[in-house]
């Protein structure tokens, strides 16, 4: 992956089965580096991810967090020898609060999240896909949430997948196992961008070029909003999207883009 372009060597942090790394502008990446095991999401990965996201949390310079991964598979899902080893309801009970948990991170950090899908993406490997809030795809990944292949139906996987695609769609691939190709995924509003193989990093730097040019702030502002109220009523939805705006429009960077608007140039944080 040579996604990153950089004016000074990336941080780099290191485990066995994850990569993170940060650039200059304060973009961070998470590579899944478990290509043998096709970067399943087993108890080792998940700590892995989550301590890696709480990182990014805590960086109050963060501009945005990039999940990508190395080999044929983006994410294959939960390691089914693991779960196998360990058949107790207890376990699995804890195993997917645990999974839980490190989805619902990438939903609460304050800047976009980005999967650059380079592979197949399987059961909670399609999960982590939804739940980013952005998705470029290499023409031959491929998407599915088969565990009802193995009699087990995908039900946390379900959660985003039904919040990107319409109900009959999701219910489809959950029932059958089928899987989509990148295209499909993203006409039913799974991925953003689907480009070949080779020129994934330009499409990905592309986006994230758009991104950065906006600022941290209003971004974290409107991602949370984006989200909240997609699970109120209408009314409840647009009060808190006035008082969203409201609150927004105080805040001097956007108080100085109206402005710059108004002027007929560029807003000093552009430049």
């Amino acid at each position: 992956m040579d996604g990153m372009t950089t004016s000074s060597p990336p941080e780099t942090l290191a485990s066995a089965e994850l990569l993170h790394q940060r650039d200059a502008r304060g973009v961070h990446w998470l590579t899944l580096a478990s290509p043998q095991t096709f970067n399943v999401l087993g108890e080792s990965m998940l700590d892995a991810l989550q301590q890696a996201i709480a990182r990014v949390a805590a960086d109050e310079a963060a501009r945005a967090l990039v999940l990508a991964a190395q080999g044929k598979a983006f994410c294959a899902g939960h390691n089914l020898k693991e779960m196998r080893a360990h058949p107790e309801l207890g376990y699995y009970q804890q195993l997917f609060a645990r999974c839980t948990r490190m989805m619902l991170a990438l939903r609460q950090l304050p800047v976009p999240v980005i999967a650059r899908v380079q592979g197949v993406a399987t059961a909670a490997g399609c999960q982590l896909v939804a739940q980013c809030d952005l998705a470029v795809a290499a023409d031959g990944a491929r998407f599915g949430v088969n565990g009802i292949d193995v009699g087990l139906f995908c039900a946390t996987p379900s959660v985003p997948l039904s919040r990107n695609l319409l109900p009959k769609q999701a219910m489809e691939m959950l029932l059958t196992g089928g899987f989509i190709d990148a295209a499909e995924a993203q006409r039913r509003g799974l991925v953003n961008r689907v480009v070949p193989a080779d020129a994934l990093d330009a499409e990905l730097e592309a986006l994230l070029q758009s991104v950065l040019a906006k600022p941290r702030r209003s971004l974290a502002m409107g991602k949370r909003l984006f989200y909240e109220q997609l699970e109120l009523g209408i009314e409840a939805a647009y009060q808190l999207a006035g008082q969203t705006m409201a609150c927004n429009m105080m805040d001097a960077v956007a108080q100085e883009g109206v402005q710059a608007f108004i002027d007929k140039r560029e807003p000093t944080w552009r430049t």
